[in-house]
């Protein structure tokens, strides 16, 4: 066994509590072995310097599309259908493997140096993602997005089946570090059919189901216009919610699906800023939390962010969840830094999230001895209001250190820019 002692730092602890503590990990298991007094720890094999520093549970984007990197400012201030229609799905028509290969490790590498160790993606080419997930040495649950509105049913039928045997094919792969999930697109842009095929094929491979709901107005009201029923309902109709599963976005729940959510254990993924930017609405953040729902936390994809700091993403939760609520007490530091780590990681179904004995080593160092950081009344606060992703020294996903001192050391940063800047460049030509 090999040991990674982090050292000299304080450690935000599972109850948010911080204390003055080392983290020895076990680089071989990619367990954390312990925390507690520096002086009562083994020395470690290799040491990573935490002094002025919090060590922090690695954040877990929960939902998000990477390779849209390659999209980020290309078309902004539009309603979510009319982007879509008129500009994000005409210029991924013509994206290559390789295109996705180039914004899946810009993606990785902008997560990494803002401290994400794990995320969850639904996009298209995804051994391409899965190369880019195993030699970044990141955690990820990824799946091949279906969407069979406009097809006819043979492409239909091979979507759906594209998304079943791409879970089953990489699931567990990068030294298990890649986990998979069945992911239809939404219940409106996936037919009835298609979506019970999904869902069987999911149980058959004994993989979660991930999907977008209840985003836009123009995705509720149909439904219930059509059906007579509201969508989470028309979805668990369909056997679409169970504890494994999880959903993005959740902006028009009402109280009957969140006591759905609440009933079944199915996770929200939260994405302040991306429904914020396409109008979206206000999730009923506060609401689903003291329904005892998981909320976790999700960037989206960059084309509608424009980022992937999931400190922002904190930031933006508390913030418009205290508008949703009309109440400046909803939605505190402490439930967001959850909702980025625990909660994330819950939704997701990995370990992660968490710093005690047993958990994965999968951690992030915030260096606090910053201008914007001082004085620090409340770390936790700090976290979720005054943190940026650039405040990331150090980050450790599996026992292994992918960034040390703002180097990430996995991937070649200059390439990886070099390469994703001419590919987007060439891909807007195309589009």
């Amino acid at each position: 066994m090999t040991t990674l002692r982090i050292a000299d730092g304080r450690v935000l602890l599972p109850d948010m509590t911080v204390e003055r503590a080392d983290v020895l990990v076990d680089r071989e298991a990619g367990e954390i072995l312990a925390v507690g007094d520096p002086d009562e720890l083994p020395t470690g094999d290799e040491r990573l310097d935490a002094a002025g520093s919090l060590v922090i549970p690695g954040l877990v984007n929960a939902h998000g599309h990477a390779a849209m990197t390659l999209l980020r400012g290309y078309a902004d201030d539009k309603p979510l259908d009319a982007w879509l229609q008129e500009d994000i799905w005409p210029a991924e028509a013509e994206l290559t493997p390789e295109d996705v290969r180039a914004g899946a490790e810009l993606g990785i590498v902008e997560m990494i140096k803002s401290g994400t160790t794990a995320f969850a993606d639904m996009y298209f080419e995804v051994p391409e993602i899965a190369a880019a997930v195993e030699e970044s040495g990141t955690r990820a649950r990824l799946g091949h997005g279906i969407v069979t509105v406009g097809k006819d049913d043979e492409d239909a039928r091979a979507d759906v089946e594209e998304s079943i045997e791409v879970a089953r094919e990489f699931d567990g792969t990068g030294e298990k570090r890649i986990s998979t999930a069945v992911m239809p697109h939404s219940l409106t842009t996936v037919s009835e059919e298609h979506l019970a095929r999904a869902v069987e094929g999911a149980r058959e491979a004994g993989v979660p189901v991930h999907f977008h709901a209840n985003e836009t107005r123009e995705e509720v009201d149909p439904i219930v216009e059509e059906r007579e029923m509201r969508p989470l309902e028309y979805a668990a109709e369909l056997g679409l919610l169970s504890e494994e599963d999880f959903l993005a976005h959740g902006v028009h729940l009402d109280g009957r699906e969140i006591e759905l959510l609440a009933e079944t254990g199915m996770g929200v993924v939260h994405c302040p800023a991306s429904n914020m930017k396409l109008a979206s609405g206000m999730a009923p953040v506060q609401a689903m939390l003291d329904a005892g729902v998981t909320v976790g936390l999700g960037t989206d994809g960059a084309a509608s962010n424009n980022d992937l700091d999931p400190f922002d993403e904190m930031r933006d939760a508390a913030m418009v969840g205290k508008l949703a609520a009309s109440d400046a007490s909803a939605v505190p530091a402490e439930a967001v830094v959850e909702m980025a780590t625990t909660g994330s990681a819950e939704a997701i179904g990995i370990r992660s999230g968490k710093i005690e004995a047993g958990a994965n080593a999968d951690l992030a160092v915030v260096d606090f001895e910053k201008p914007h950081l001082t004085p620090a009344h409340d770390p936790v606060s700090h976290l979720a209001y005054a943190v940026r992703g650039s405040d990331v020294r150090h980050t450790v996903c599996d026992g292994e250190v992918l960034m040390r001192d703002r180097e990430v050391l996995t991937l070649d940063e200059k390439r990886v820019r070099g390469t994703a800047e001419r590919r987007a460049r060439e891909l807007a030509e195309r589009a």
